[in-house]
């Protein structure tokens, strides 16, 4: 069996170990009553929901989907809530189609320590572009993920882009039809 390994996420799990006072506070739960978007890279506020950059991306345009609601758990989630991430998240798939037109996409979320959330206390769902080729041999033969946009370029065209005309993503499955 061959065993591939991402380094890099160590570093992003151990900046939360932060000594500053309100350190504590969930990182989710700070960005959201903190309201300085530019700051956080908040790209989009909704009603039960925000969506921001993720400061380690696996890919260009990688975002996060995050209920105010602070809960570790899915089925915490109100139908309300389910229904706003959900509508937010294709909205935000369509903004990135239009910005930087992505092959496809990953979308999901990583319930607790074990199955890989960096951040375990507050339920979050990653939505991250895939071009063709976009893996590479980088990550495991030299411990480098190479990213192609710098993260605020990318912010600021995706706070530029306007979700009223989306250009839907289409993926061919494979199936006819598709």
């Amino acid at each position: 069996m061959e065993r591939l390994f991402s380094p890099w996420r160590s570093k992003y799990i151990a900046s939360f170990k932060d000594e500053t006072p309100g350190a504590n506070e969930c990182l989710f739960c700070r960005i959201a009553k903190d309201r300085n978007d530019g700051k956080h890279l908040v790209v989009a506020r909704r009603k039960h929901c925000y969506v921001v950059m993720n400061l380690y991306p696996y890919n260009s345009g990688h975002v996060m989907v995050v209920p105010y609601k602070h809960t570790a758990w899915f089925g915490d989630l109100t139908n309300a809530e389910y229904g706003n991430v959900m509508r937010t998240t294709a909205t935000m798939m369509d903004v990135l189609s239009e910005v930087l037109t992505p092959h496809g996409f990953n979308f999901g979320s990583n319930i607790g320590r074990v199955a890989g959330a960096g951040i375990d206390q507050h339920i979050h769902f990653h939505i991250v572009p895939r071009w063709n080729g976009d893996t590479n041999f980088m990550p495991v033969i030299a411990d480098t993920k190479l990213v192609s946009e710098h993260i605020r370029e990318v912010y600021k065209k995706l706070k530029k882009a306007s979700p009223t005309k989306p250009a839907r993503l289409r993926v061919r499955t494979g199936r006819s039809g598709g």
